[in-house]
């Protein structure tokens, strides 16, 4: 199967925990193999991951969650008009 962005990424949390399918653990890393995007989800998930499990606090710089959404929306997008 041919995933796209969208599902990729509704299954993000669960294939770093390693409790997806191996059909769809599969399908993912398919598509990580190709989409720079998605790999760079991936990093940033695992990093926050890391990050808040550290004791210490972090701020984001300002604006940064405005500009994440706009970059995932826009990339949304690209993605259904490509389907």
């Amino acid at each position: 199967m041919k995933l796209d962005c969208r599902h990729v990424w509704e299954h993000i949390s669960e294939y770093i925990d390693n409790t997806v399918d191996a059909t769809l653990r599969e399908d993912i890393e398919r598509h990580l193999e190709h989409c720079e995007i998605c790999s760079a989800i991936l990093d940033s998930t695992r990093n926050i991951l890391v990050l808040t499990a550290d004791d210490r606090t972090f701020e984001l710089p300002v604006g940064y969650s405005e500009r994440l959404h706009e970059r995932l929306a826009k990339e949304l997008e690209q993605d259904s008009k490509t389907e």
